[in-house]
């Protein structure tokens, strides 16, 4: 058995069409144009490419953006401040806090000071409470684009056993919560396994549909997924490339060469569940537009 693909890029570009038709819509029914405003704090490298990419499909779906560039040695008071003149400007619906967060400034405090009708990422308190409860205003993006990826391949999870690798707040729980809600693409038996699971095969092997965000390369191996599962690798990690000494590659937290013999589908890395967190992110924040308008 060689594994089926899943396509993040094809399945995001869909989201995307979607995203446009409906930015259109409410400009021309309401004169709205969706405005996403993202704090970047400091020049991480990683954390300016991901904003690149987020601003370029913002651009190509009609939604507006600025990124608003702090000083990597900015104080809490200064990145509150940033967050208090977005919360109260209206051409921004969503704001975006790109993390990590320097280590002088606390993340959770700044996080929580985005208001929550603005919170496209779906990391403030409420929010998550209300994703809990199944009364979600927003979905946190990378486990929504999970949550696609499968629906729209034609593997959703309801009735089945999803076993989630990482009890993370961006990724685990909210996952977690997600899937065992009583509702259309959920209704899964869920278990989350992280890093004092004793036999994290022993529970890996029992999985229908398996979920990996550990954030370390290789954590599953063929000889821990059952024949037929589908993978849905979360991780990105940069390793050296045993091919061209001196290079680096991108690599997920499975070992995609020997679990694609066993499994059903795989998500490849780069080019699976990457391009479905930039795409609900922009779901997201069309929501929050739609929502200013209503």
């Amino acid at each position: 058995m060689t594994a089926l693909i899943i396509d993040g890029q094809r399945i995001a570009k869909e989201v995307r069409a979607e995203v446009a038709r409906d930015v259109e819509t409410l400009k021309t029914k309401w004169g709205v144009t969706p405005g996403l405003a993202v704090v970047l704090v400091g020049d991480d490298p990683a954390s300016a490419t991901y904003v690149r990419g987020k601003s370029r499909a913002c651009a190509e779906v009609g939604i507006y953006s600025e990124t608003f560039n702090l000083p990597a040695d900015s104080s809490q008071e200064d990145v509150d401040a940033i967050v208090s003149q977005l919360n109260n400007y209206s051409g921004f619906h969503g704001i975006l806090v790109q993390l990590p967060l320097p280590r002088q400034v606390d993340e959770a405090k700044v996080l929580n000071k985005v208001y929550p009708n603005k919170d496209v990422d779906c990391l403030h308190p409420i929010n998550l409470g209300k994703l809990v409860q199944g009364q979600p205003v927003f979905l946190p993006a990378t486990p929504a684009g999970v949550q696609q990826m499968l629906v729209r391949s034609g593997y959703s999870p309801e009735g089945k056993h999803v076993v989630i690798c990482g009890r993370s707040n961006i990724v685990g729980k909210p996952l977690a919560a997600m899937l065992a809600q009583k509702s259309s693409g959920a209704n899964a038996t869920v278990t989350v396994c992280h890093t004092s699971t004793v036999d994290l095969a022993h529970y890996t092997r029992d999985a229908d549909i398996l979920v990996v965000a550990t954030g370390y390369p290789n954590t599953i191996t063929r000889d821990m997924v059952q024949e037929g599962a589908v993978v849905i690798d979360v991780g990105i990690n940069r390793i050296e490339d045993p091919k061209s000494p001196g290079k680096h590659k991108l690599v997920g937290d499975v070992d995609f060469e020997g679990v694609k013999e066993v499994a059903a589908a795989i998500t490849p890395v780069p080019g699976g569940v990457g391009p479905m967190t930039v795409a609900m992110l922009l779901v997201n924040t069309l929501k929050a537009a739609q929502i200013s308008v209503e």
